[in-house]
């Protein structure tokens, strides 16, 4: 009996404090999966979600975090959100772009300021900051990454980066002691994240009215982000299908021939 009440104890007392790495930090919560239109081999992405997803950046993300990996032009290009290439091209016009040297040979104004020009197509979104020094300085000291493979980089793909932007609100654990300059998120390595909340309630207004909480923001971000890392998953499923479809009929195909050439060989 006294044993059975010891092992009891123990077992609560492990139940309740998070695991920990080998440096002593707390593991990160599994992300629980969120039922993405994009998974499996007939996976399509939701046009809807891809440009409340691209306002989501525009309007939030891109204040610290650059997404040098994509250009304009795919913003209008099949399997991508959909905009047409008049709406695409008002979108790069409307971002300020490093500039080459001008007529007299000059990369900078007469302020120091680097000379800019309107984006084009052809062009990749642009940074926030100019170089990383300056990244580090606006943050605090810690370096915001690039968005373009940021799903593809994460383990746990669309589900950690969801759970990352949703995680911020989740009940800090009794005796658990935030960082200095941090932020409790139970879904980040060690608990401690440099980034502040970026969403809430209603940030973000959607141009169609959809509802526009945390999760419909974070939801709608994620989906963009990675078609970034992925713009041709579409395409990739939709040619992977269609093979699979050819080797069966061929698998047939072949099976009936070898019937019928050896139909009359004594096996």
């Amino acid at each position: 009996m006294r044993f059975a009440l010891v092992a009891g104890l123990v077992f609560g007392l492990a139940a309740a404090s998070p695991a920990l790495a080998a440096n002593g930090d707390p593991l990160p919560l599994k992300t629980p999966p969120q039922g993405w239109s994009f998974e499996g081999p007939f996976g399509t992405f939701n046009r809807a979600d891809l440009q409340h997803g691209f306002q989501v950046y525009k309007e939030v993300c891109s204040a610290c975090h650059s997404l040098n990996r994509v250009a304009f032009h795919t913003l209008s290009e099949s399997g991508g959100p959909g905009f047409t290439d008049a709406q695409m091209k008002a979108i790069a016009a409307s971002y300020h772009v490093l500039a080459g040297p001008n007529d007299k040979g000059d990369t900078v104004d007469d302020k120091g300021n680097p000379l800019t020009r309107a984006g084009t197509p052809a062009d990749t979104f642009p940074p926030p900051f100019p170089n990383e020094q300056a990244a580090r300085t606006a943050n605090g000291g810690a370096l915001p990454p690039d968005l373009s493979l940021i799903v593809k980089a994460r383990n746990g793909g669309p589900n950690y980066v969801y759970s990352i932007l949703t995680g911020f609100h989740e009940t800090l654990p009794k005796g658990f002691t935030v960082t200095p300059n941090k932020y409790f998120n139970p879904y980040f390595i060690g608990w401690n994240i440099s980034m502040p909340p970026p969403l809430s309630d209603g940030q973000v207004t959607f141009v169609d009215g959809s509802p526009n909480k945390i999760a419909d923001e974070a939801f709608a971000v994620v989906t963009f982000l990675s078609w970034a890392s992925e713009p041709h998953l579409e395409d990739r499923h939709r040619i992977g299908v269609g093979v699979m479809i050819f080797l069966i009929v061929l698998s047939g195909l072949l099976y009936l021939s070898y019937r019928k050439v050896w139909k009359d060989e004594a096996h």
